[in-house]
Order: C-alpha cells, then sequence, then structure tokens
C-alpha cells in the first residue's frame, strides 16, 4: 500500500462524513418543515485492484437517499372550514398536485408535494409557502374528467372564481303525505275549477274560485341565481287520485294595484286579463293497499313509479321556452323526485323539500372530504362541490426527483404517474384542518451528529499519519 493511498482512502472518507454531515445539518433545519421527508445517507466501498505482495486501499462513496415513502405524524389545525386558509395533510402513499407557472419538472409546471398548507391569493388560487399552487378537477353537471396516467384536466383550485357563482336548480326531492280521508273535489261539476283544470279553462277570471286540497311552496333559482318560488297545488279529483299543479309564484294575482283579484293568488296573471295554465300538472295514483304512490300521469303519459328504485319525477319546465309563463323564464328543466309521496289517513304534512342549485353570493365555509371534493357553503346555507382535489401516486417514491419546496416530480427510476382520489387505489386519504410533521427525528439526528464527527477526526488522524510518514521520507533525502 502506498502512502499516498493512504491519505487519498482517508480524504474520501473525510468527504463521505463531510456529506452525511450535510444531510444531517439539512434534517435538522428542517425539523419543524411540514411535510419534510428525512434523508440518509448510506456509505459503499470502491475497492481497487492489488496483488498478493501489495494492497492498494480503496474508498467509500457516500450516496443520499430521500425517504419519500416514510409517513409523517399527523397534527390538527383549526383551518378545516375556512376558504381563506386550507391545511390538508395525507394519510397514506398519495402526493398532492401543485404548480409553479413554469413549464419546468412535470408537465406544464406540475409537481407533486406532501406540503399542505395553502393560503388563498388576491386572485382566489391556493398556494403553499414554496409558491407552489393547488391543482384540482372541477365538478360539473357531468361530474369529473379526469386521467389516469397524466395531469389532464387539471385546473388550479381558485376560490374567488365562484363567490359569485351562481347553479340553476336541475334536480330535487320533495315528499309529503296526502290525507286519504280528504274530501273529493270533483272537476267535472258545475262551477267547480280546480288549478290543474286552468290549463283548459284559459276563462278563468279574477272572480273564479279555484278549488284545492292542499298547497306548498318550494324555491328553485334560474340560470342567473334568481329565486324563483314554486306553487304547488294537490287537488284529490277521485280516490287514491291527486292532480298535482305548479304555478310560478311571481304570476300570482293580488288583491291590490292592477287588475286585482277577490280569489287572489289566483288566478296566475300576473296583473293581466290573460291567465294562463300551470307550467306543470299531472295526476299521482296512490296504491290503495299500501299508501304508497303507484304512478304519475303527465301529458297523456303514465309511467309506474317503483318506490324502491326511486323513479318517480315531476318534470317541470322552467325554460324560456315555456309558453304558460307570464313573466319570462331563465331556468331548466327540474326533475322533481316525488317517489317518497304517500296517501295515509293523516293531515297533510309536508316531510323534505330539498333542490340543488344556488343564488349568486359569496362563500361562507368551505370543506374538503376525504376523497378531495372541496365544497362550499354559501351564506343562504346552500352548499355545492366546486372542485375535487387528486392524489398521485409512482411506483417509487423514493426515486423521485426532488426541487425545492418540498416537492418533486417522477423520473424513469421511480416510474409514471398514477392518478386518482382519496380512498381509493391505495391512494390514501385526504385530512382537512391537519398537516403532515416532518419525518426528522432530532434524537437520531444528533446521535448520527455525534458518530459522524467521531469518524471525521478518525480519518483525519490517519490522514496526519500519512503527512507525518511523507516526511519522513523526504527528509531522508536531506
Amino acid at each position: 500500500m502506498s502512502i499516498g493511498g493512504l491519505m487519498r482512502t482517508s480524504v474520501s472518507g473525510m468527504d463521505a462524513q463531510a456529506t452525511r454531515l450535510s444531510a444531517v445539518s439539512e434534517n435538522i433545519a428542517n425539523a419543524n418543515t411540514n411535510g419534510y421527508k428525512q434523508t440518509t445517507t448510506e456509505f459503499t466501498s470502491q475497492i481497487l485492484a492489488h496483488g498478493a505482495n501489495q494492497y492498494n486501499s480503496g474508498a467509500v462513496e457516500a450516496n443520499v437517499r430521500t425517504l419519500v415513502s416514510e409517513q409523517g405524524g399527523i397534527s390538527y389545525t383549526a383551518n378545516s372550514s375556512n376558504s381563506k386558509k386550507i391545511d390538508l395533510a395525507i394519510q397514506g402513499n398519495g402526493f398532492l398536485v401543485v404548480n409553479d407557472g413554469s413549464t419546468k419538472g412535470g408537465s406544464s409546471g406540475n409537481y407533486l408535494t406532501r406540503a399542505g398548507s395553502f393560503t388563498q391569493q388576491a386572485d382566489g388560487t391556493l398556494v403553499n409557502a414554496a409558491g407552489y399552487t393547488l391543482m384540482g378537477y372541477p365538478v360539473t353537471t357531468g361530474g369529473t374528467d379526469y386521467t389516469l396516467n397524466g395531469f389532464a384536466g387539471l385546473q388550479p383550485v381558485n376560490m374567488r372564481a365562484s363567490l359569485l357563482s351562481a347553479t340553476p336548480t336541475t334536480k330535487g326531492d320533495l315528499t309529503a303525505n296526502l290525507n286519504k280521508e280528504a274530501a273529493k273535489i270533483d272537476p267535472t261539476a258545475a262551477g267547480v275549477t280546480t288549478p290543474g283544470e286552468i290549463t283548459t279553462t284559459p276563462t278563468a277570471a279574477s272572480n273564479t274560485v279555484i278549488s284545492y286540497t292542499s298547497a306548498s311552496s318550494i324555491t328553485t333559482y334560474d340560470n342567473t341565481g334568481k329565486a324563483v318560488q314554486l306553487d304547488v297545488y294537490y287537488t284529490k279529483i277521485d280516490n287514491n287520485k291527486w292532480e298535482v299543479a305548479v304555478f310560478n309564484k311571481a304570476d300570482a294575482s293580488s288583491t291590490t294595484g292592477t287588475n286585482p283579484s277577490a280569489t287572489a293568488p289566483f288566478p296566475y296573471a300576473a296583473g293581466t286579463t290573460a291567465p294562463k295554465g300551470p307550467l306543470y300538472t299531472g295526476t299521482m295514483t296512490f296504491d290503495a293497499s299500501s299508501g304508497k304512490l303507484a304512478s304519475i300521469t303527465s301529458g297523456g303519459t303514465t309511467s309506474t313509479v317503483d318506490t324502491a328504485a326511486r323513479n318517480g319525477f315531476l318534470n317541470i319546465d322552467l325554460r324560456s321556452t315555456n309558453a304558460n309563463a307570464i313573466n319570462a323564464l331563465n331556468g331548466s328543466q327540474i326533475a322533481l323526485n316525488v317517489s317518497d309521496f304517500t296517501q295515509y289517513s293523516k293531515d297533510y304534512l309536508p316531510l323534505a323539500a330539498t333542490v340543488n342549485g344556488n343564488p349568486a353570493e359569496v362563500i361562507d365555509k368551505v370543506s374538503v372530504g376525504k376523497d378531495g371534493t372541496v365544497s362550499a357553503t354559501f351564506t343562504s346555507g346552500t352548499s355545492r362541490n366546486l372542485y375535487k382535489i387528486p392524489l398521485a401516486m409512482v411506483a417509487a417514491p423514493d426515486n423521485l426527483t426532488g426541487v425545492s419546496g418540498n416537492a418533486y416530480y417522477a423520473g424513469v427510476e421511480s416510474g409514471t404517474i398514477l392518478m386518482g382520489f382519496g380512498g381509493s387505489g391505495g391512494l390514501g386519504t385526504l385530512q382537512s384542518g391537519a398537516l403532515e410533521n416532518s419525518t426528522v427525528d432530532l434524537a437520531s439526528e444528533l446521535t448520527t451528529m455525534i458518530e459522524s464527527q467521531r469518524s471525521y477526526t478518525a480519518n483525519s488522524k490517519v490522514f496526519q499519519t500519512g503527512s507525518e510518514i511523507m516526511d519522513v521520507l523526504v527528509n531522508l533525502k536531506r
């Protein structure tokens, strides 16, 4: 073994321990960094060829690995429903997808991270401390459109864009009990006009008495978020048969003003002398023995109702093409599910009335489900799903390429990205109002630091010894 080889080996040892100390230093510095993953240093020996009578000392190489797959502890925060500050932690293998607005790293600047503390910016986007923007899929009436193996369809999650967002009502549920013992109202009898009969009696004037059994109102929303109140009338026209008629409250007559009516809210003429029929009319038929809804007839078509499948609907047209509207409509076709209606020997009793859609208003609270669904609750109490935050996964997360800000991008060694949502495919679940802690163990890091310091000192002593031997050889010439 040459003296030069001895010194080179000790230098490689000092370099390796210096690398290890650098990793320890970084770990300690990020002991309180949310989503930070601990790095470890592994050593491999480098062997040089040597003969039987001569030994050539090799070297040591330090390899630093980031334990990206290691799960950090979860700490809870108070930001579980605040639209201005959203904290997300992942329990499992998935990663949040973020974007830095560039074309570096992943596809169009997309990266993976476990640092889930996001704050709303002036433009409404949610950005973490490293400057990365949270990405998600917009939720539309058709669901969520996403791809399994890429970032196509992702958009920045933006709370401001939804501040004045209005969604028209397209479906709802209406449930009530109609009194089986109620008296029948015969629409064919002289002097009797039911709400549904106005369709065939357009001459119903302001002094025409309209006969019905029960009535209620529900609120829906048009395309601009305007509330449209619907008056729903139920008239028992025969045993187990009930006429249903739906009117726009805005078309109702008043007892005062222009063309007042003594039978207000009838006729629904909006102060004119030309009343029109209801927006919807139909007949509900109940099973005489069970009291459950058996069929619905509307427009000459009868549909059998399966209460288990809940397939009984009143299709109310709030589109501008509805000719029975006095005040112009600007809504959608509403599928109002009435499958749970009953006819028992009990007074009329509304049990449920819910519709989708919302007026144009500001967001009050935001919640994020375990599957990543971002739901906004508006000041009126209505709620709507805005985005769905995906999770991404790779086959070998410890081989992801790291960038500043606790972010990573996939490469050949890590495997391709698989997209999905929390609770499926081994991705783990999202926890709102929580953050993932750093995986650094300070006690372990301090122990490693002491070990490296001693090893570095020992290698320096070997180098010092080689230097002294070299001095002896140089002095021989003197």
